[in-house]
Order: C-alpha cells, then sequence, then structure tokens
C-alpha cells in the first residue's frame, strides 16, 4: 500500500477521534456552558439589600434569596448566592425594605368577597337615610322586579336600632330586595321580598333560625341564621360568568393586599345551598386552574353535610390539585353572631334577658358528621363564637379524638371570640387551631360590652395573647366580605387592640406582639391548614410568595403604623402592581 495513502488515512483517523465531537451540537453546547455559570443550576431571579422575615424562628432574618422555578432555591447574605447567578439572572435591589412571606388569609368567603364588590355597598354607613340613598340609587339602575343585593350594614353603627322592611319600601316598590348584615347571620327583606317569599305574621321559625316580629306578630324584614332560607331560596343563582369574575375581582384585591393565599370557607352560610361550594369548586376554581387564571392560592373547605363526595375527590385525586388549589376539608357552624344576638352563651344577653343564643345545628348530628369525617382524614372547621357554642365543639372535638385514636388531626374553631374562664387552656391542651380574626373586635368592643355586660366582655373576648399561651395553633384571618382583608391592619389591631373611639386598648393584656401577629399570619396560618411544607415562610424549597413592605428598616416597621404594600410576589413573579 502506498505509504502517503496510510498516513493520510492515519491523520484522518485521528482527527475524527480528537475534533469530531467539537462538531457535535451537544457536545460544543456542553463545553460552552463550562466556559460561564451554569443556568440549569442558577436562579432565575436574586432578591437583594432587604430585610427578609423568613417566619422561621430559627432563622428569623437574611438580606438576599435565589429563587428558580417559582421556588426559593436558597436563602442568606448576597455573597453566599453568587455561584447561582448565571445567564438570565434577573436582580431585585430591595434597596433596605423589608420583605415578609405572602400573607395567608385563614378565613375568607372568596367569591362572596367579589360579588359584594360590585353590588350595594352599605359597609360603614352610619345612617338609615343613606342606607335608603343607595337602595334607591340601585333601583334607578336596575330593571323592575329584579332583585336588589348587597350587604355589610352594621346597625351597631347607627345606635343599634334595627333595620326594617318599611325603611325601604318606599324606594323599592316593584323589585324585591335583600340586603345581608356585616356578619352573614341575618338579613334584611323589603315588603316586595317578603311577600314573593310568602313569609307572614303565620310563618313559623324554622330550626335555628328567627323570622323577627313587630309587638303585633307582623315580619320586620328581618331574617336571622337558617330563617334566611326562606329568602334566600327565591333569589336567582349567580351565574357562572359572574362568579369567575367575583372570584377574579377578588383575587386582585387581595393581592393588592399582600394576600397571596386564603382559606376559602365558601358561599356557605347557615340558610344557604351546601352545593354552592360544589358549584364553586368546579365552575369557578377548577376552571380557573386549567385555563391558567389563578392569581392566588386556595386551601378549600366544603359544608360538612357533603364529607362523603370531598373524600371521594381526594381519595381520586390527592389533596393538592396544583400548585394553586389545596383540598382542605370540611367546615360546619355551631351558632350565630354576636351583632345578630345568635352566638350561643351560657349566661343570657345583658340586653335580652331571655336569649341564650341559637344552637344552629342539630347536635347529634354534627356529632356523626364530625366523627365520619375526621375517621376519613378529613380537617375538620367548624363556627363557633358564644363561649356555650365553643366549650361544645371543644368537648366534642376530644369525644371524637377519643373514639378515633391518635393522629395529627388539626381540629379548627373558627372565630372563638367568647370564652368561658379556662377555655383559652382548652385549645392548647387539646391542639385546636384558633382561627381568629383580629379586626372584629374593632366592630364588637362597644356591641360586647353592651350585650354581654362589662364584666363578662372584659374578661372573654378576643382572648390572643390567652390562646397563643396555650400553645394553640394561632391563625389569623378576616372573614371577608365581614371585615375587608388587610393584613397589615389586623396585625396592627393584634398589637393594639384600640376600637375606633378609644383612646386605650380593650383587654391590653391580649395584645400580641408583633413578631407572633406576623407569624400567626404566615407560617401558623400554613400550619392551621396543613400547607407549612408549601408556603407561609421564606426557606430552601418554599414557593417564593412574598410582599415587599414601604417600610426601610425593621425597626420603622415595628414602630410605624403606616406600613403599606409596595409589590406582591407569587411563585417568584410579581403579581401587584
Amino acid at each position: 500500500m502506498n505509504l502517503s495513502i496510510v498516513i493520510s488515512a492515519s491523520i484522518a483517523i485521528f482527527l475524527s477521534v480528537f475534533f469530531f465531537p467539537l462538531f457535535n451540537s451537544t457536545y460544543w453546547l456542553k463545553w460552552r456552558a463550562s466556559l460561564i455559570p451554569s443556568t440549569k443550576f442558577g436562579a432565575d431571579l436574586i432578591v437583594k439589600n432587604g430585610v427578609i422575615f423568613t417566619s422561621d424562628p430559627s432563622f428569623p432574618f437574611a438580606n438576599s434569596m435565589a429563587i428558580r422555578d417559582g421556588r426559593i432555591l436558597r436563602i442568606g447574605n448576597y455573597s453566599s448566592l453568587q455561584d447561582l447567578s448565571g445567564y438570565g439572572t434577573k436582580e431585585l435591589n430591595l434597596e433596605g425594605k423589608v420583605v415578609v412571606p405572602g400573607f395567608i388569609d385563614s378565613h375568607v368567603h372568596l367569591i362572596s368577597a367579589g360579588l359584594q364588590m360590585a353590588r350595594v355597598q352599605v359597609e360603614g354607613v352610619n345612617r338609615k337615610d343613606e342606607i335608603v340613598r343607595r337602595v334607591k340609587e340601585a333601583v334607578l339602575n336596575a330593571k323592575r322586579g329584579s332583585w336588589i343585593l348587597g350587604g355589610g350594614w352594621n346597625n351597631d353603627l347607627w345606635g343599634g336600632e334595627l333595620p326594617m322592611a318599611s325603611w325601604i319600601d318606599e324606594v323599592t316598590p316593584d323589585n324585591p330586595v335583600w340586603l345581608t348584615r356585616m356578619d352573614g347571620h341575618m338579613g334584611l327583606a323589603n315588603s316586595v321580598a317578603l311577600k314573593l317569599a310568602g313569609v307572614t305574621n303565620l310563618t313559623k321559625d324554622p330550626n335555628g333560625g328567627t323570622i323577627m316580629q313587630t309587638a303585633d306578630g307582623e315580619p320586620t324584614g328581618l331574617l336571622i341564621d337558617a330563617a334566611m332560607e326562606l329568602i334566600l331560596s327565591w333569589i336567582p343563582e349567580v351565574s357562572v360568568d359572574e362568579r369567575r369574575e367575583a372570584m377574579l375581582r377578588a383575587s386582585s384585591f387581595a393581592l393588592t393586599r399582600g394576600v397571596t393565599t386564603v382559606v376559602d370557607v365558601g358561599r356557605y352560610f347557615p340558610g344557604s345551598s351546601v352545593e354552592h361550594s360544589w358549584q364553586d369548586f368546579s365552575d369557578v376554581y377548577q376552571w380557573a386552574d386549567s385555563s391558567g387564571k389563578m392569581k392566588i392560592r386556595v386551601c378549600l373547605f366544603f359544608p360538612i353535610e357533603t364529607w362523603s363526595r370531598l373524600y371521594g375527590v381526594i381519595h381520586r385525586a390527592g389533596r393538592a390539585l396544583s400548585n394553586w388549589i389545596y383540598l382542605g376539608g370540611v367546615k360546619a357552624f355551631a351558632d350565630g353572631s354576636l351583632g345578630s344576638n345568635s352566638a350561643l352563651f351560657h349566661e343570657p344577653y345583658f340586653d335580652d334577658p331571655h336569649n341564650y343564643g341559637l344552637q344552629v345545628v342539630e347536635f347529634e348530628s354534627l356529632f356523626n358528621m364530625t366523627i365520619a369525617s375526621d375517621l376519613s382524614g378529613l380537617q375538620v372547621a367548624i363556627h363557633a363564637i358564644g363561649d356555650k357554642a365553643t366549650d361544645l365543639i371543644l368537648d366534642m372535638y376530644e369525644s371524637v379524638a377519643l373514639k378515633n385514636g391518635k393522629r395529627d388531626r388539626r381540629f379548627r374553631i373558627e372565630h372563638a371570640q367568647h370564652l368561658a374562664p379556662g377555655t383559652a387552656d382548652r385549645f392548647g391542651q387539646q391542639g385546636i387551631v384558633a382561627s381568629v380574626q383580629p379586626d372584629h373586635l374593632l366592630d364588637d368592643a362597644d356591641v360586647a360590652i353592651r350585650k354581654l355586660g362589662v364584666d363578662r366582655a372584659q374578661k372573654g373576648s378576643y382572648l390572643f395573647r390567652s390562646l397563643l399561651s396555650s400553645n394553640a395553633l394561632l391563625a389569623l384571618g378576616s372573614d371577608w366580605p365581614v371585615t375587608s382583608t388587610y393584613p397589615l391592619r389586623a396585625i396592627r389591631t393584634a398589637m393594639n387592640r384600640i376600637p375606633p373611639g378609644w383612646d386605650t386598648a380593650w383587654i391590653p393584656s391580649e395584645r400580641l406582639s408583633l413578631n407572633d401577629a406576623l407569624i400567626a399570619h404566615t407560617i401558623s396560618a400554613a400550619r392551621a391548614c396543613f400547607r407549612e411544607n408549601e408556603i407561609g415562610s421564606l426557606l430552601t424549597g418554599k414557593l417564593a410568595d412574598f410582599v415587599i413592605l414601604s417600610s426601610d428598616s425593621w425597626d420603622e416597621f415595628a414602630t410605624g403604623g403606616s406600613t403599606s404594600v409596595n409589590a406582591t410576589y407569587v411563585g417568584g413573579i410579581q403579581a401587584y402592581p
């Protein structure tokens, strides 16, 4: 063989072995990537130069955090994150601003709140004539015969006198009207609505409800708790589109307040249909999730009467349907509300000596549904405001736990506003979640004194510090639309406890520190609904939900009352503004 051919062939083989990989696109990209910081393991976003409150007592503060794919990749000092900065990494300089985990509102009616935002607004109205004016304005813009809906009125703002149908009858001769009280446990119907629903002086009070009457036995237009169904059943169902718009409207508003997750207990009140929660689940939440329209995360609770249906869904699909939707558990009612004189107490109302309140659900039935729900692994949350209602539910929870055996169940009591002596200690002893709403005390301080007397109101109302000292899991919320979702205000209320018109704190020994209130609105709120592994704190591996506040230092945040939300991030993406 010709020697030159052999040499040429050998050179060709040599070149192919050692240089061919350079012409291979995969090899070339790997080689190129080795010369620059890796993007595969790098961050999408690095947030730096801030005061980042993590909600973790073992590591409370950091100044920077790196985020990738919606989760926190690492948190610490900026210098410790430098190796995570690569091609395409963005940086956000906080310039010393305070950052906290995304707030979790532990008790809302999200779609109801969104619907109310588009209806007759009477929240905060302190004059009868102003309510009449707003209803009249709504009638002028409505079709004859269509329902006029609204809510948020609080009779305590105009001295306590309860409204009557006669207030608004003259301006609503052709339109039925239904206006719910701020607490959702009482509503006002005009005479057109009463006639349409067939409510007369012969109509009997339903179990768990009251039809208010005049001295002559005629309906006043006010219906309490289960009696509201007499009117609600006649109101046309809200359309799917309206409910979808309401959810998106409420979600957008929540983001302006720094809320990134809500525990939604649904459009479920005494007297309302248990189907509403399920219709909203399929028509609204699953639609929004599948179409990429979810803006905040939701933990959903369903009526306890439908526990087996929820168990079936969880058995098939799990609890976390996505990063947006988590199936929390079931909810029930034990009593009504203080403002409606339907919260259940051991002693009668000071201003209504023959009234102890209402037990809105038959106890044996509630007990059996709770046993079944708990045995199926569902978390149970029960509304209780009066001291007797709370004691009854604590007794029931204790019996259920003994019957079904030991496990991490995290039973919840929603509101827990007025407690008998020693009851706060039982929350910690039994491991009960106290889901409380600080801003309610702003409306209730004067009301509680009038309805319960000074001694009872002073000893047993809104015992936040006592509950926390008992080792109860304290979770803060708003009960929106009863009060607006506003975590920063709720935190200040829990810290100061100064109602409108007061110069001093109401029961100052029950105030919380800033740290305690923040924890209760973040990581403890996450634990209260079994979500602490995903949200509630800013630590490696958690979803990157956080809020940038207007405060330039922690001291300013701790001492100033004017802190506001500058920006809200959900999954590392700016969602507001």
